[in-house]
């Protein structure tokens, strides 16, 4: 038989390793196929890995073979705060894949602060502030004014698609670092946001319908003007720490008074037609959610702010999307049988990492600082797709 190699590394690189990545011990050694008290002992140091086996786990916990030979664990990035919901059973812990989301999405943004260095280019600064004693529908009007969002341009922007990419450029080019997520499931977080004085950050979740993703993209805006880092869905009726539903409420309202302005939603013939508590038809709340090329709920939530619907009746058209919305990503799935969405990787690596950052690398390889291997590299595609992403960022 042939003699197994030990791999000779420091054990605090395993349990680093396995904490960042959010696993607890029992679910690392199923995945990794050891027993429970053979990972433990390799993590107390009274036994050491095969390089098979430390290779496997190295894949398990999305680290380079490498990193485990460290001689002390790396140093973490910014602490997340965690805002969403508490459970039912035990304490808010991150998906192993939020947690990849969440490494990902910082190690881009330090990759796009070298490449700016590098190129000798000076970031936008972003601005933007805010406190929590400041009032909402204020902070929301002067988001707009500073990302130059008119009532006019917004009523033509057509859908909700072309609704989030303009608000996603404008956020953009007001400095902050746009990203979207396709690892964590709806139910588990809208997004998150990664404070820096250069280039901060935000990430949606791809999973979400076009105005969730809008509303999310405003909500962490909110988090990143208050210079905070964490991680957020945009149900704040859910129950969570006093102080973190207190922030939740404020970012919320902030996200509504952003999308819908409170003079020029007031304004509008149907809400000034319909004065004191109302029954509003769903004909009636469709108009205004293609308006503003937001959800359905959020216009009922914003009636229910401005004294236009009552709680009753919000909570009953609440529950009512929710299980129209089940039933058309039923429908959809019937529909696509096995054979899911064709991919388009160009289109889906622009869509992902944004044209900031993919910009950033294409200029950093015309001005021959990084090779084409590297390129695919850091945006996760092959050297075939290249091309094709240049001309659609505009620098084919």
């Amino acid at each position: 038989m042939a003699k197994r190699f030990k791999a000779t590394i420091n054990p605090a690189l395993l349990t680093w390793a396995r904490t960042t990545a959010s696993y607890d011990l029992t679910e690392a050694a199923e995945k990794a196929k050891v027993e429970a008290a053979t990972l433990s002992a390799w993590e107390a140091g009274d036994d050491q890995p095969s390089i098979a086996q430390l290779r496997k786990l190295a894949g398990l916990y999305k680290r380079p073979l490498a990193v485990l030979y460290l001689p002390q664990p790396p140093a973490d990035p910014q602490a997340m705060h965690d805002f969403r919901r508490l459970p039912d059973i035990g304490p808010r812990r991150f998906s192993p894949g939020l947690a990849l989301e969440v490494r990902r999405a910082q190690q881009r943004r330090e990759l796009t602060v070298e490449l700016y260095e590098e190129n000798l280019v000076e970031p936008t600064p972003f601005n933007l502030t805010t406190n929590e004693r400041a009032d909402p529908e204020v902070v929301g009007e002067q988001v707009r004014a500073a990302l130059g969002i008119r009532h006019d341009q917004q009523c033509r922007w057509g859908n909700q698609l072309p609704a989030f990419r303009e608000w996603r450029t404008r956020i953009e080019e007001a400095g902050v670092l746009v990203f979207q997520a396709t690892r964590i499931d709806s139910d588990e977080a809208s997004g998150f946001a990664f404070w820096a004085e250069i280039f901060p950050l935000i990430v949606v979740n791809r999973k979400d319908v076009y105005p969730r993703r809008t509303f999310s993209l405003l909500h962490e805006l909110a988090h990143l003007m208050l210079r905070q880092s964490g991680v957020s869905e945009v149900n704040v009726d859910a129950p969570r720490p006093a102080a973190d539903a207190q922030i939740e409420v404020f970012c919320n309202h902030v996200a509504a008074a952003t999308l819908m302005p409170r003079v020029a939603f007031l304004a509008e013939p149907l809400v000034a037609q319909r004065p004191g508590i109302q029954d509003w038809s769903d004909d009636a709340i469709e108009v205004l959610s293609l308006t503003y090329n937001t959800s359905r709920e959020g216009i009922v939530r914003r009636l229910l702010t401005f004294g236009r619907v009552t709680p009753e009746f919000y909570n009953g058209k609440r529950a009512q999307y929710a299980a129209e919305f089940r039933a058309q990503r039923q429908r959809e799935r019937e529909a696509r049988g096995n054979d899911g969405i064709p991919r388009n990787m160009p289109r889906e690596t622009i869509a992902d990492f944004g044209r900031p950052f993919v910009r950033a690398v294409i200029e950093n390889y015309h001005q021959d600082r990084i090779t084409l291997s590297e390129v695919s590299g850091y945006l996760g595609v092959k050297v075939r797709h290249i091309p094709v992403i240049e001309s659609q960022v505009g620098m084919g």
